[in-house]
């Protein structure tokens, strides 16, 4: 049966979150009450992430890994994934458990609702305030005047998008932040 829904999880030396990700997908997965496929790229990791997930694909029917060569950035394994979903529907999420996968059924519910895209936001990140939470409540504030898209949280790579919409957008560099705004364009 063909995954309606298609989480896109890019990895990069996650070896110690990567199984208490799996573990929490694992127990979120059935409350979707639909098909759903996982899709994690490694992304050239230098730790123990690539083993991890080999062994996963193998434990997890709903799970597919896919392995970079080398790191090539956070766009380009969001491509990846993006690329091979099947889903109808893109959930896209970092591996190192900033944001809940509990929080995927609140997107979709969203989505149900009629939009497009559904962003999430990372309101209680394990960041420090002065090099990370100030300059990233600045940074956001400035996007969203800017780009009259406004979004709490553009660092956040807990969205959810219908596939017709992300399908197409070039994602490089630091644009996948921007996804958001691209799919408004």
């Amino acid at each position: 049966m063909e995954p309606e829904v298609s989480v896109v999880i890019p990895a990069y030396n996650e070896e110690e979150a990567l199984p208490r990700l799996l573990s929490r997908l694992e127990e979120v997965l059935p409350e979707l009450g639909r098909p759903v496929e996982v899709i994690i790229v490694d992304d050239g990791s230098t730790d123990a992430t690539p083993e991890i997930l080999r062994q996963a694909v193998k434990r997890y029917p709903w799970l597919r890994g896919f392995i970079l060569r080398r790191n090539f950035g956070q766009s380009a394994a969001l491509t990846c994934g993006i690329e091979a979903a099947r889903g109808k529907i893109i959930v896209t999420l970092d591996a190192d458990l900033q944001n809940d996968p509990a929080d995927i059924p609140l997107l979709l519910t969203k989505l149900e609702e009629g939009y497009d895209v559904v962003s999430g936001w990372r309101k209680d990140r394990q960041d420090p305030w002065l090099s990370r939470k100030i300059p990233s409540r600045v940074a956001n504030w400035l996007i969203g005047r800017i780009t009259g898209v406004r979004i709490h949280d553009y660092g956040c790579t807990l969205k959810a998008y219908r596939r017709e919409v992300i399908q197409g957008i070039p994602i490089y560099g630091e644009l996948h932040r921007f996804i958001p705004v691209l799919t408004d364009l």
